[in-house]
């Protein structure tokens, strides 16, 4: 291995998901293991503009595998994207001796880094954390896994209420670009209908299907729909919609929200997590970077920062297939 980098800084940047504790466990112990230096950064780039900077060992992330949240913390920050901000933070990286730095989140924590690159010439590498699963280049992000679990959970819940009452359910889940966790956790939990960005089904359309399932004697239904579908304006207009048209409907809206995000992570986020930490810090160490870490066929692969950014996730076609088979 190359050892040119002898002490790497770690941050974890826009909306937090499950399994970002266990990324920067792994990336400080990697860095531990290879006799490197480890630091850890507050509150993303903010953290980075301000130098709110801890030296990190491998004690100092007992017990966090386990844990939600990040314990990093996380933060948008507006002063990054001017070149003055992104200089005070270049300043603070040289000050405090840090050649390369990890950073765990989406696409706008990418950009910032590519960005950052691009002006000081300095390492990044990326580690996806989002729960929606929209990041070109791996077939899981951290957290997705964890989120459709805890999707599913509560739909199940639900759906006993739904079948007590003869209820119909407008389930929201997150996902404004991707249905990856409506598509997942609608089959997952046996939905009737499941509404996504990615396949326009309409009104009519699914006023029909719902009709259908009332002439066949179901006497509750639950329609898992993405925060960014396009079917109406939003679930509550669409809730509004149902009801005028269909008026044997009981219908309730859920909004799951930000428990979505919250939560320990599963087994596959904290393994996932484990891996692309460890693939992170050595392909730093060889001398690699500008590029994000990810999963393919259950390999841990790497692609370029700029494509992960631009490239669209693709939802799964046969997936799609399967919902139309089943929920009718």
């Amino acid at each position: 291995m190359t050892q040119k980098i002898k002490k790497i800084g770690v941050l974890t940047s826009g909306g937090d998901s499950p399994g970002m504790n266990a990324a920067i466990r792994s990336v400080v112990r990697t860095c531990a293991y290879h006799n490197i230096e480890c630091i850890g950064i507050y509150r993303g780039y903010q953290g980075m503009i301000e130098g709110d900077f801890e030296e990190m060992g491998p004690r100092s992330v007992n017990n966090i595998i386990n844990k939600g949240g990040t314990i990093l913390k996380s933060a948008r920050s507006a002063e990054f994207r001017t070149p003055e901000g992104r200089k005070k933070a270049y300043d603070n990286l040289v000050k405090a001796n840090i050649d390369a730095l990890v950073v765990i989140g989406g696409d706008g924590t990418f950009t910032g880094g590519l960005l950052f690159n691009s002006e000081y010439n300095f390492p990044v590498m990326g580690i996806p954390g989002t729960i929606d699963n929209d990041i070109y280049g791996t077939s899981h992000t951290l957290g997705y896994d964890t989120a459709l679990n805890t999707v599913v959970e509560v739909i199940d819940k639900i759906r006993d209420t739904a079948s007590s009452h003869n209820r119909l359910f407008f389930v929201e889940v997150m996902g404004r670009d991707a249905g990856h966790i409506a598509l997942n956790a609608g089959i997952g939990a046996g939905a009737e209908e499941i509404l996504i960005p990615e396949a326009d089904l309409g009104l009519d359309r699914l006023l029909d299907s719902l009709k259908k399932s009332k002439a066949s004697g179901k006497s509750s239904s639950i329609v898992v729909i993405a925060e960014g579908d396009k079917i109406g304006k939003n679930v509550f207009e669409l809730k509004d919609y149902v009801e005028a048209n269909l008026p044997e409907y009981d219908v309730r809206v859920s909004v799951l929200g930000h428990m979505q995000r919250g939560g320990a992570p599963s087994c596959f986020d904290r393994v996932l997590a484990s891996r692309l930490g460890v693939k992170a810090v050595e392909s730093l160490l060889d001398g690699v970077s500008n590029f994000m870490v990810g999963l393919s066929n259950d390999k841990v692969n790497l692609t370029p920062l700029a494509q992960a950014i631009k490239g669209k996730s693709e939802i799964d076609k046969e997936l799609l297939r399967v919902s139309d088979i089943i929920t009718t």
